[in-house]
């Protein structure tokens, strides 16, 4: 079994309980138009990241390209994205690392060895793996063999997740998860599918089917201003943690840029949709965690956040 992985991240605390080693993997079903995680949109085994600022003209990268992706116009190194199959030779022969490629693929096993290195921080904090993405589920059996190999490992899991799929791929997948982060986008269907290319009836349905399973569940809610902090959307979210009592409760992520400056490192513009938004004032973030609160919502925010994690 070989998964693709773009990154495997230690010492993440925002995630679950603990400390804890976040997996992303590559490829997703759902296209977010404020995806802060562009690289891993995409289930291609590479992309290729480009810093402008770090290019010190030497060249090597022309000479290793064989598609001529690399050009360079008015005194400025441009990559032809439209030509550029990620192949990655081009970074190999770039030593001032302007040039870098993101994603490998991995077994199981070659994952669950490098989260174990870990492993006495997640002893002493309660912490253990999580799985994220793009969205876990588009390899859900690498997710299944990663999650067995961590629970035989004695691991607490997680599983962050979109939830827009059958139900029934999570067969033997849902028993080794203590924590699914479930994400809950828009309320109104046809906003949500505006936002993210699908609507939220099967999203909906599979919530009410992890309640109905006993699964431990925080619904985790990024929130755009403009987009989609409208008083509908938050009365939903506290009551859908009314509905379900025994889900963890809810919490609001506010918007970040942080994919803005991926979408020109990776080149992605004519390959993802996108849109930029307004990083939320802290007042705005405390109004929207008061108004969950008022309609008799369960948050777990404590106070008001400045990023979506």
């Amino acid at each position: 079994m070989i998964g693709h992985v773009f990154e495997i991240q230690p010492f993440s605390i925002h995630d679950g309980p603990g400390i804890r080693c976040n997996v992303f993997l590559k490829g997703c079903n759902l296209h977010c138009l404020w995806c802060h995680n562009p690289e891993g949109r995409l289930l291609r085994p590479v992309e290729l990241s480009f810093v402008p600022s770090r290019c010190v003209g030497c060249g090597y990268c022309f000479r290793a390209c064989k598609r001529n992706c690399h050009i360079m116009i008015d005194g400025k190194h441009i990559i032809q994205w439209d030509r550029c199959v990620r192949c990655g030779l081009c970074a190999k022969e770039c030593y001032s690392n302007a040039l870098t490629t993101v994603g490998y693929e991995a077994t199981p096993e070659e994952v669950i060895e490098e989260v174990m290195r870990d492993a006495i921080f997640f002893d002493t904090s309660g912490g253990g793996i999580t799985l994220s993405g793009g969205e876990p589920m588009m390899q859900h059996e690498f997710v299944r063999d990663v999650l067995t190999l961590a629970k035989q490992h004695g691991l607490h899991t997680a599983l962050e997740t979109c939830l827009a799929y059958d139900y029934g791929i999570l067969d033997g997948i849902k028993e080794n998860v203590d924590l699914f982060l479930a994400d809950y986008k828009a309320t109104n269907p046809q906003d949500h599918k505006r936002f993210t290319g699908v609507d939220n009836q099967i999203i909906i349905e599979n919530l009410a089917n992890l309640y109905h399973d006993g699964m431990n569940v925080l619904i985790r809610c990024p929130i755009i201003e403009g987009l989609n902090d409208t008083d509908e959307h938050f009365r939903r979210i506290a009551e859908l943690t009314q509905q379900y009592p025994s889900f963890m409760g809810a919490e609001l992520l506010p918007y970040h840029r942080l994919g803005i400056s991926k979408i020109e490192r990776f080149g992605l513009k004519g390959d993802i949709q996108y849109a930029e938004y307004q990083t939320p004032s802290l007042e705005s973030q405390q109004r929207w965690i008061d108004t969950v609160r008022c309609h008799g919502g369960r948050l777990i925010n404590d106070d008001v956040l400045t990023s979506e994690r």
